[in-house]
C-alpha cells in the first residue's frame, strides 16, 4: 500500500454495554462498569484504518484497554467517529467529552498525563451529543462509521 493511502488520525469508539459488570483490564485489574455508553478516545499515527478494523475483531491479543472492555458479549461498538486529518488530537478531544459524561480514571491515559480516554454515558444519545459537540469545538471535520 502507497503510504499516501495511510490515513492517520483520531477516533472515538462509541461502546454499548448491555450490563453492569466487573472486567478485569490488564494490569490494572478488576474495574467495574455501570450499563450504558462509553466513548473511547483513541489515535492512530500509522494506519487509522487499520488500528480501529482491530479495535472491532473479535480475535485479537488483548494490548490496549479497551481491549479488554470489548473482550465479552456484552459490549459491542455501535459507532466510530473519526477525523482523518493526520493529528494526533486524543488527549484534547477526550478532555472535550469528559467534560460531557463521567471519566473512568486511568483508562486508556497510560502514554500521556490526562485523567482518563475513557468517558461513561448512561445513555447513547448523550454520549453521540458530547461527541459532536467535542468534534464541532475542534474544528475538526467528523466521519462516522456506523453498525446500529
Amino acid at each position: 500500500m502507497n503510504s499516501k493511502n495511510i490515513r492517520k488520525g483520531t477516533y472515538c469508539l462509541l461502546i454499548n454495554l448491555e450490563a453492569d459488570l466487573p472486567i478485569k483490564i490488564g494490569k490494572k485489574g478488576k474495574m467495574n462498569f455501570d450499563k450504558g455508553c462509553y466513548v473511547y478516545v483513541g489515535s492512530a499515527m500509522n494506519s487509522l484504518d487499520g488500528r480501529i478494523r482491530r479495535h472491532l475483531r473479535n480475535n485479537k491479543k488483548l494490548h490496549w484497554h479497551v481491549d479488554y472492555l470489548l473482550d465479552n458479549q456484552k459490549s459491542s461498538v455501535f459507532d466510530v467517529y473519526l477525523s482523518d486529518d493526520g493529528v494526533k488530537h486524543e488527549c484534547e478531544l477526550a478532555n472535550y467529552i469528559a467534560c460531557a459524561g463521567k471519566e473512568v480514571q486511568g483508562f486508556g491515559c497510560s502514554d500521556c498525563k490526562c485523567n482518563s480516554h475513557l468517558v461513561y454515558f448512561s445513555n447513547i444519545v448523550d454520549a453521540e451529543s458530547a461527541c459532536l459537540n467535542a468534534f464541532k469545538k475542534m474544528g475538526l471535520e467528523l466521519k462516522i462509521w456506523r453498525f446500529k
